[in-house]
């Protein structure tokens, strides 16, 4: 447990241990068919974060919302002496499943969290039902994700030591077609985890390119993107419409990496949607 960060700009939930020794930190939150939502990667990103206008909603119709923090993030361990790529993460997952009693659940991610939640469907497919994914990782080359301007701007604050609340601003700028939308409030959340976060994180964050293995995704998909990502190619709307056989997304223009924040009420009534009609 990080016990650093400060009541002020942190919200504090529940907290579990794994079998592999990691504590992790999560909201509970509702009642109702279980929506497990992962968040990016991006310097001092958790949960609450993410995702703090999306989940009351989900909440409020009916659904029990479990906010994860990841491992490296939030409120949840931050090991400085392993790999943190994609078979760590999901198995991690797949083990907070076990031990929170969790059989099946639809997963929601974006970014990073996206691709953790394909991963997770593809090597554990009877725990996940559908999934929700918003510009999720994993099919592109890591290449690829370097040259967009968001990575390159993410790494080169980040390398330059802590960051502040106007570094946290010069990240999350990127993050949003329209910056406006920023408040201080996430910013200075997020500043904060950043201070905690271990400084081999973004070095060994490696996810591989799923895409031939998309064809075995067997559950729903909904996804989102936007046309004015600067984290992930926009283009990869395409693989997963002509490889996934059970697959939609909205494609929305004026938009950056984060739908659920840009286009909040549109994504909440598409998903409470999907989730209760399919």
């Amino acid at each position: 447990m990080n016990s650093s960060l400060s009541d002020s700009n942190v919200i504090q939930g529940k907290f579990v241990t794994l079998d592999n020794g990691l504590t992790l930190h999560y909201l509970d939150k509702g009642e109702g068919k279980t929506v497990l939502w992962l968040h990016g990667s991006g310097p001092g990103a958790s949960g609450h974060s993410n995702f703090k206008g999306n989940y009351p909603v989900f909440e409020k119709a009916g659904f029990r919302n479990i906010v994860l923090d990841l491992p490296g993030f939030g409120q949840s361990d931050k090991p400085n002496d392993i790999n943190y790529d994609l078979a760590f993460f999901v198995e991690t997952l797949n083990q907070f499943l076990l031990k929170t009693g969790i059989e099946q659940c639809t997963l929601l991610g974006n970014s990073l969290g996206g691709a953790i939640a394909l991963g997770q469907a593809l090597k554990y497919p009877r725990t996940v039902e559908q999934l929700i994914l918003m510009a999720p990782g994993g099919v592109e080359d890591r290449e690829t994700y370097f040259q967009m301007v968001g990575i390159q701007k993410m790494v080169e604050i980040y390398s330059q030591g802590p960051m502040g609340v106007e570094e946290m601003r010069q990240v999350m700028r990127l993050q949003l077609f329209d910056s406006s939308q920023l408040d201080d409030n996430t910013l200075r959340e997020r500043a904060e985890v950043a201070t905690t976060q271990p400084k081999n994180l973004f070095s060994t964050m490696l996810v591989p390119n799923m895409t031939e293995q998309l064809r075995l995704v067997e559950c729903p998909i909904l996804g989102f993107w936007g046309t004015n990502d600067n984290f992930n190619p926009p283009a990869g709307v395409d693989k997963f419409l002509d490889n996934a056989p059970n697959a939609r997304f909205l494609l929305l223009n004026r938009c950056g990496h984060w739908i659920q924040v840009e286009h909040q009420d549109l994504f909440n009534r598409t998903c409470l949607d999907f989730l209760k009609h399919g």
